[in-house]
């Protein structure tokens, strides 16, 4: 009768561990278009103006850090249809160059409610911030109509449980 007992109890320490505050994830709402990423930590709002591929736009983001990862969901609006698909990729590649890096393999990133788009991707790229540490960053790059989204955390070391709750937390809802 006691094994039952002893594999409720871990059963129910693996649950609690699972809802650590390090991995409290939370749904927040992104923007006015309806996107949604689930972060674990309470985000900041922050918005600038920024030239991506040539074009001045609003860069709006969300981000917090936590247990030395850093989250982020930002987005910007461009005017052109034919600007969309220059604009992920001038993300992409921002988001190398910022690691001191090349752009690394991208893998295709489909997100239900966005718009089909040839650079959507996800990668993942290994390099350096400026004070030197090393870091991983693993990102998804998406538009839905003319704005353009970047899904993003970065940190020394995040572990799986950290990226994939991200970004299975990534979605578009009315």
């Amino acid at each position: 009768m006691r094994a039952p007992v002893a594999g409720s109890v871990a059963g129910l320490l693996a649950v609690l561990a699972a809802c650590s505050p390090a991995l409290d994830w939370r749904e927040v709402r992104v923007d006015d278009a309806g996107f949604v990423a689930r972060f674990p930590c309470r985000p900041q709002r922050v918005a600038r103006g920024v030239t991506i591929a040539g074009l001045v736009v609003r860069m709006q983001m969300l981000s917090c850090s936590d247990d030395g990862i850093t989250y982020a969901a930002s987005w910007a609006d461009v005017d052109d249809p034919q600007a969309v698909h220059p604009v992920l990729e001038a993300l992409r590649h921002a988001a190398a160059a910022n690691l001191g890096m090349p752009d690394g393999a991208a893998a295709p990133f489909a997100l239900a409610g966005a718009t089909p788009n040839d650079a959507s991707a996800r990668v993942m790229i290994q390099g350096h911030l400026p004070d030197g540490r090393a870091v991983q960053e693993h990102a998804a790059f998406f538009p839905r109509g003319l704005r353009v989204y970047q899904a993003s955390l970065i940190g020394p070391a995040p572990s799986s449980a950290a990226i994939e709750g991200f970004f299975a937390g990534l979605a578009f809802r009315r």
